[in-house]
């Protein structure tokens, strides 16, 4: 059924031999490509043995036009062209089974159209088992794009791959497969999903030529209040319109319009804000017959719908008709104003995420026209500001953008977003991030909060407040703090040991004010430090400043002849006596000799200062050297 995504890989009933099955398998079906074709070595006949691939296109978004064994290991595969046009071949997805464990095979596919590519600038093919459904690239050192002499100079892509599991279907494919199928079954879980609150409506706007859906979804909570405004009053609602997937091979492109979709459709308030005062209109899949029937670049009549949007008709392009009469529609309507005509594309010749615009007559206009690129830069991590490009060539004169700056009103913005089907580059300028799906739902995201920027900056919508905006933030502080306090994985605290604590081992011991009088004062050879005093008995090293304070008292309570400033010596120089002698002697010679007072000389200490040892400029040897001289110095 056409509602029900399939994958390839699980079509086992497919791969299953029987007895006699063999001799009839080498067909091809599926408009060209090959459908269960076992390629045997030469001289071989009847049943396929292990180690005999078989190959497979004949499925939805195959493509795979020939398999050929041109060695021991080697195989030439050819791409099948569009339909009813050979002149694109880029695109390919196939599959491989029938394999021996640890068989190794060279791929050769030597009919390349697209020659400006990036194979040799980190794109490589993408590779799944059905035991492994992830899709994984391949190393890069196993893949090759050059020019090959044996192929008539053509280009040749060669990558190496072992099997390891024979059980296994591999599939290999150029990107992440994005089919009709699941397209269908996207729509349909989002439509099951969004219940009584509908944020969105969907309908078909043109079946196909061979008559598949072209959906419609209509995102908005425009009210009806709003919507009786019109052109006049200056108050008509602003319309937004997505295009995805003109070009079928472009797979990623449609990962970047599931990213939008899932983003508006969903609980964000940037998405709410959007939802309440704008209209989407997304096309997700403007050529479902050719990813159908996965084509590079047309559809079934082998046109490339990207050039025919002036001159495609309703019996050869019946989803540009309806989908230009929808835009026209739109566009004279007095209630709504087209503001935006994105085109969502895939790039293969260049990285990262760029934008093509227009080129205006009108200055203005033109300025207007570069606004939204920039902010969608300073959004965006991975765009490539030097593949921005504006132009009004004439050979893209049939794009969606020159049909909507040429057909449509002044007001409607038109752009063509392309998205690298590699990867991009990160902040140094040389390091290549290769892609994944969930990097191009965030390029879909990303679209989303630039169109918000926009509508601010043109004063369309308000900006927020500053206290609004700090509350948010505290609020999910709160909030992420909240969810940490509550993890599942419980931490015990255990309670820190008692430790004994000691004093350090150098204290201020070798901190000491030193005045440098005339008089008695002496200074110590040690680095300029003052001489060590002797410290107070019962006292040690370890005691710290308290102590060294009362060891100083008490020597000068012992040996007042040390300090010039004690009341022993000032009394002494009252009686005319001897600065150097003891106590005793000072008291018998002030009672036999003083006859006149002699005027006590007034002596002004120096500033003090501090010496400290530094323990930063000290190795344990010389600080052990500077406390035995401490030790010393206590002795004598």
């Amino acid at each position: 059924m056409l509602g029900i995504a399939c994958d390839p890989l699980q079509h086992t009933s497919m791969y299953e031999r029987g007895s006699d099955d063999s001799e009839d398998s080498d067909g091809e079906g599926g408009l060209g490509n090959v459908s269960r074709v076992i390629i045997r070595p030469p001289g071989q006949s009847g049943k396929a043995k292990r180690g005999h691939l078989c190959f497979d296109a004949a499925f939805e978004t195959g493509n795979l036009g020939k398999a050929e064994l041109v060695g021991e290991f080697e195989y030439d595969l050819f791409l099948r062209p569009d339909t009813c046009n050979p002149r694109f071949r880029f695109w390919f997805n196939f599959t491989v089974d029938n394999v021996k464990q640890d068989q190794r095979v060279l791929f050769h596919i030597v009919n390349i159209s697209k020659s400006r590519n990036l194979f040799s600038s980190g794109l490589t093919p993408l590779v799944k088992s059905s035991s492994r459904p992830k899709w994984q690239r391949l190393s890069k050192r196993q893949v090759f794009f050059y020019r090959s002499a044996m192929h008539q100079g053509h280009y040749v892509l060669s990558f190496a791959f072992i099997f390891d599991k024979e059980e296994d279907v591999y599939q290999f494919a150029l990107a992440w497969p994005y089919s009709y199928s699941r397209l269908q079954s996207y729509l349909n879980v989002i439509d099951a999903r969004q219940g009584s609150d509908k944020r969105f409506t969907r309908c078909v706007l043109v079946k196909s030529l061979q008559n598949r859906n072209v959906d419609l979804l209509t995102i908005d909570h425009v009210t009806a209040k709003q919507r009786s405004t019109n052109r006049l009053d200056r108050s008509f609602i602003r319309v937004i319109v997505v295009l995805c997937r003109t070009h079928s091979s472009e797979a990623p492109a449609s990962h970047v319009c599931q990213g939008l979709i899932e983003f508006l459709v969903g609980n964000h308030p940037i998405a709410a804000v959007l939802r309440d005062n704008f209209v989407f209109k997304i096309v997700p899949m403007v050529n479902p017959d050719g990813v159908f029937l996965g084509n590079n670049r047309c559809n079934l009549m082998g046109q490339d719908m990207n050039r025919n949007w002036h001159i495609g008709s309703e019996f050869t392009q019946p989803e540009l008709h309806a989908v230009k009469g929808m835009l026209k529609e739109l566009d004279n309507s007095d209630t709504y104003q087209i503001d935006f005509v994105i085109d969502l594309h895939a790039n293969s010749s260049m990285h990262g995420c760029f934008i093509y615009g227009n080129t205006y007559e009108d200055v203005y206009r033109y300025e207007r026209h570069l606004v939204f690129p920039r902010l969608f830069a300073s959004n965006a991590p991975d765009y490539v500001a030097d593949h921005t490009m504006f132009n009004a060539d004439e050979r893209k004169a049939g794009s969606m953008r020159r049909f909507s700056c040429e057909r449509l009103s002044d007001t409607v913005n038109a752009y063509t977003l392309e998205v690298s089907m590699a990867g991009h580059y990160l902040k140094d300028g040389k390091t290549i991030s290769l892609y994944n799906e969930d990097g191009y739902y965030r390029v879909g995201r990303n679209l989303a909060r630039t169109l918000l920027q926009y509508y601010r900056f043109i004063n369309i919508l308000p900006m927020p407040i500053v206290t609004e905006v700090r509350s948010k933030r505290r609020g999910r502080n709160r909030h992420a703090h909240h969810s940490r306090s509550r993890s599942k994985t419980r931490y015990e605290v255990k309670p820190r040991p008692k430790t004994p604590r000691c004093h350090a081992p150098i204290a201020y011991t070798n901190l000491s004010i030193c005045y440098d009088s005339g008089g008695g004062g002496g200074s110590s050879d040690e680095g300029g430090f003052s001489p060590a005093r002797p410290l107070a008995p019962g006292s040690s090293c370890f005691s710290g400043y308290r102590n060294y304070r009362r060891a100083a008292t008490a020597s000068c309570s012992a040996h007042p002849g040390h300090d010039q400033y004690s009341p022993f010596a000032l009394g002494a120089l009252k009686t005319g006596s001897d600065h150097g002698g003891g106590v005793g002697g000072s008291k018998g010679k002030r009672s036999a000799a003083v006859t006149i007072e002699v005027p006590l000389p007034v002596n002004v200490p120096p500033k003090p200062y501090l010496s400290i040892i530094d323990l930063n400029q000290l190795t344990r040897g010389s600080l052990k050297l500077k406390s035995n001289s401490f030790d010393a110095a206590d002795r004598r």
